[in-house]
Parts: structure tokens; C-alpha cells; sequence
């Protein structure tokens, strides 16, 4: 399929701009930008309960999230105070972008369409938490809303993990984790358009790499901040011994993204090593469609088709 209009679109107002790429940029040049497109990110609906939280992990570390709950009541809920699913979101941004305020309008999309509450976790960044920082803060957060389902008002026996990009690395990261080391059960992993490995030369990066948005040498950039000294392969869940035994996934890809590739492999072999995988691929869409749902209108389908998807599962 050719591009969408509305991405067509997109890519020439970004060139008209001249914006320079995030591998431009220092790193809190690249963070203040990153805030800035707050108006990229669509709408942003009411919820009957928005609270900030702190997890800590074992050793002290705060990591501070963001419960969002739309009050939705569960369908076929046997008792009428059960309480509801919950969704573990992690954000996208290159491990080195974001926090909870840039992803705030797509965790009250999903947490207005579905039955679910969702817990945002704002994990410590790149390069200054470098691998495996990242999926150790998430990790703990998971573990946290476990331990504290009761007071969070949460059935941490049906959760999900979700993130878009770097933060879908770090959803199928924690799953891992837990397989080996223990923690709550996770009924799905829900990877968008993930980051899953430092490969650069799949047939995607080769025709996507400059001129669509996300750039092969922004990708390296990213790469670089999160990995420092560590094995890039250790750090690639494409390169784990076994994804068997891995929670049930949802895998979304785009069209026209250079990790389109990584995440079509990704969804092949999860599928292989015996796990339950839906794989979405989005046609003529770029990286960062669901994020930017104020510019790419099947940025708010998808949304809530993966919102109803999730609660179907876990409901």
C-alpha cells in the first residue's frame, strides 16, 4: 500500500520544518522537543480517577507511575465490587524520550475504551540507567502493583503488559524476566510497533531509513545511549535461548517503520517456540501512528480496537 495521506502529509510538514533528527541533538535538546509535541498526541479524555504513585524497588529505588481509571465496570463481573483488570503500560521514546506526561493522552485512550485500569511506569532513562536498568525499574513496578493490588484497587491476576516502541521491548523484556525469575502471572504481552533488536540492516531499515520519520541513525543513536558497554545481544529478546512459555502476544506493526521487520520476526518466533500471537500490521502508516493520534486517525482505531482486544482477554 502506498503512504496514507495523512502520513504523506506528515513526512512533508517535517521536511518543510527542517527539524533536525533526535541523533542531532543533545540529549536534553532531544527531551524538551520531545515534550514539546504534547499536541502531536490526540485526544485526551476525562477519567474518573488520575493518581501519580511511587513504586520502590528492593533496593530503595523510587520509580513513580501514573493510575489511570475510567470507572468502566467489568462486563459479566460476578460481584459488583471486583475490581478490574489492570494494564502495565510502558512508554516509547528510545529508552532516552519520554516520560509520563508524553504518553498521558494514549494510557487515558486506553483506559476510557476498555474495562481496565492502567498503570503507567516512568522508568529511569538512558544513558543515565543504561541496560539493564530499564527492564529492572519496569520489572519492579510490575511487582509492586502485585504486591499492592489491594490498596491500588487492581486484580493483578489479570494483567497486561503493554508499550509502544522501546516501551514494547521493555513489555516482552519483563515477560521474560518473570518466566526466569519469578512474579505475577501475565495473561498478555501487547508489543506496538516494538524495538527488539540492533540490527540495522534488515530490509526495512535499508528502505525506510531516512525520509520516513524514525531514522536508521536515530535508531543507532538510541542504541548507543541505552546499551553503553553492554552485549547487544544479551540485550535482544530475538536472541533469548526459548520464548517458550511466554504470555499470549498482540504485536503491531507499520508499514512504512524500520523496526517493521524486528517486530515481524519477533511475532515469527514467539509463534514458533508455541506462544499465542495475533500480529497487526498497519498498512501505509509510520513508527509513532498510535502515539501521534492527533495526526494519524487509524492511530485512534487502532487504540481502541487493542483497548477492546485486551479487555475481551483479560475481562
Amino acid at each position: 500500500m502506498t503512504l496514507h495521506p495523512q502520513a504523506k502529509a506528515y513526512l512533508e510538514n517535517v521536511l518543510q520544518q527542517g527539524r533536525p533528527g533526535w541523533h542531532e541533538l543533545s540529549v536534553d535538546q532531544a527531551r524538551e522537543i520531545f515534550q514539546s509535541l504534547d499536541p502531536l498526541c490526540g485526544p485526551r479524555p476525562d477519567l474518573d480517577r488520575v493518581e501519580d504513585l511511587i513504586a520502590t524497588d528492593d533496593s530503595g529505588v523510587q520509580i513513580p507511575m501514573r493510575l489511570y481509571s475510567s470507572g468502566k465496570e467489568t462486563d459479566g463481573a460476578d460481584v459488583a465490587d471486583e475490581s478490574p483488570p489492570v494494564i502495565i503500560f510502558f512508554h516509547g521514546g528510545g529508552w532516552v524520550l519520554g516520560d509520563l506526561s508524553t504518553h498521558d493522552a494514549l494510557c487515558r485512550r486506553l483506559a476510557k475504551e476498555s474495562a481496565c485500569t492502567v498503570i503507567a511506569v516512568d522508568y529511569r532513562l538512558s544513558p543515565e540507567s543504561q541496560f539493564p536498568g530499564p527492564v529492572n525499574d519496569c520489572y519492579a513496578a510490575v511487582k509492586y502493583v502485585a504486591d499492592h493490588q489491594r490498596e491500588l484497587d487492581v486484580d493483578a491476576s489479570r494483567m497486561a503488559l503493554v508499550g509502544d516502541s522501546a516501551g514494547g521491548y521493555l513489555a516482552t523484556m519483563v515477560a521474560l524476566k518473570i518466566r526466569e525469575q519469578g512474579g505475577p502471572p501475565v495473561r498478555l504481552q501487547v508489543l506496538i510497533y516494538p524495538v527488539i533488536e540492533a540490527d540495522f540492516e534488515t530490509p526495512s531499515y535499508q528502505s525506510f531509513a531516512d525520509g520516513h520519520g524514525l531514522t536508521r541513525d536515530t535508531m543507532r543513536w538510541f542504541w548507543q545511549h541505552f546499551l553503553g558497554d553492554a552485549d547487544p545481544v544479551a540485550a535482544s529478546p530475538l536472541r533469548a535461548d526459548s520464548l517458550a512459555d511466554l504470555p499470549p502476544a498482540i504485536v503491531i506493526t507499520a508499514e512504512y517503520d524500520v523496526l517493521r521487520d524486528e517486530g515481524t520476526r519477533y511475532a515469527k518466533r514467539l509463534f514458533e517456540s508455541g506462544v499465542d500471537v495475533d500480529h497487526w500490521r498497519i498498512e501505509g502508516m509510520l513508527h509513532g501512528f498510535v502515539h501521534f493520534a492527533g495526526v494519524f486517525d487509524p492511530g485512534i482505531e487502532v487504540a481502541r480496537q487493542l483497548a477492546n482486544q485486551v479487555s475481551q482477554r483479560l475481562c
